[in-house]
């Protein structure tokens, strides 16, 4: 039986017509499915019977299994989901007055070994499948959305718990290594059939992988985030290693390519703060030499320390300091709250379970391989 959730809008097309079913099925299971987060084929009112039991013979809606449901002191709150074989990934969803923004995971771990996140910590195991990233999006609507309408009944106020308006590929995993997946998921956030959210308002970010930002550029292009965290290749190569396959110069040239493609006139770069390591006022300096060129946004994450790290987060003074010298040569530079990092939730912390790391030597090796030509 094959998982409804695995398919955009072309995919349901076909499904449809190999069913002998018109195309404008498709149309209506992507709203049962997504607008009204419905997964049982008999309460889908609208489809005749005989189709409905046809798809319950050849079909399913299944998300992955919530595992653990968190939620921190400032509100955020983390989903566990479970991926099969003892291994699950992390999902969290940041409330704020005017919108809900969801980090979304790709992959069950992640195999380019940044060496400040704790998920390239954990090795990898396997890509998520299209069903496995939309089904995040499609838990979290349909909790949050239960949780507003009980606060709305018992008289408490449901801001905090409003439907997701943003979408980050920032979770577990490097989403554009999972490509083909991560498009058929990307075509349902922008569907007005399914979630109907504006290309600005989906973001996916990347360590750089160059040859898929040229992909992502043609096919579905979005709100783009790279993460550079460092001012020059000898530093990048150590902190983020696909830096080795693809510099900084390189990566920045495929931006210059995204930019007439994408949503916004600009690109995000993010930029982890790490004391004594990235955070001296001649790196930020070095910094704008390296991008001012380029329509940017700078984003400042501190660091949020995980066990065994070996990093230390950058002092407030420092973070300041460097902010201000990237705003005073004109660039736009804001610095990230940290939010959630009571439960782990923070940006950098998300670690998920990958028990099953079998695939992980091989494809360290791969890419150890593809870094190194």
């Amino acid at each position: 039986m094959v998982n409804l959730l695995d398919f955009n809008e072309t995919g349901l097309i076909r499904f449809c017509q190999e069913a002998g079913e018109k195309p404008y099925r498709a149309k209506q299971l992507l709203r049962w499915m997504h607008q009204f987060g419905q997964s049982e084929f008999a309460e889908m009112s609208d489809l005749a019977k005989g189709f409905r039991s046809k798809l319950a013979a050849l079909a399913m809606i299944q998300p992955p299994t919530i595992v653990s449901d968190h939620t921190a002191s400032d509100g955020t709150r983390k989903w566990l989901l479970s991926t099969g074989a003892s291994n699950a990934v992390e999902m969290v969803f940041i409330p704020e007055p005017n919108r809900g923004t969801l980090c979304v995971s790709s992959q069950v771990g992640c195999a380019l070994a940044c060496s400040f996140c704790s998920t390239g910590r954990q090795g990898f195991n396997r890509n998520l499948t299209a069903a496995e990233i939309i089904g995040q999006l499609w838990w979290a609507n349909k909790l949050l959305r239960a949780q507003a309408d009980e606060a709305v009944a018992t008289g408490e106020p449901a801001s905090a718990s409003r439907a997701v308006t943003n979408v980050v590929m920032m979770g577990m995993g490097e989403p554009l290594a999972n490509f083909d997946n991560l498009v058929i998921a990307l075509d349902l956030m922008l569907s007005d059939y399914a979630y109907g959210l504006s290309r600005r308002r989906v973001t996916v970010s990347t360590s750089g992988l160059v040859p898929a930002i040229d992909r992502l550029r043609e096919r579905c292009p979005v709100a783009l985030a790279i993460s550079l965290h460092a001012p020059n290749d000898a530093l990048r190569d150590h902190l983020v290693p696909i830096n080795k396959k693809y510099p900084i110069q390189t990566l920045l040239a495929a931006c210059e390519r995204y930019l007439p493609a994408a949503p916004r006139d600009f690109v995000t770069f993010e930029y982890v703060m790490l004391d004594g390591v990235n955070d001296s006022i001649e790196q930020a300096r070095e910094l704008v030499r390296l991008v001012r060129n380029i329509p940017c946004k700078l984003n400042l994450i501190p660091f949020n320390g995980f066990t065994a790290s070996g990093y230390q987060r950058s002092k407030t003074a420092a973070i300041s300091a460097f902010r201000d010298v990237l705003m005073q040569a004109g660039i736009v530079a804001t610095v990230r709250k940290t939010r959630g990092d009571d439960i782990d939730a923070a940006c950098g912390q998300l670690a998920g379970q990958v028990q099953d790391k079998t695939r992980r030597t091989r494809v360290r090796a791969a890419i150890d391989t593809a870094i190194t030509g």
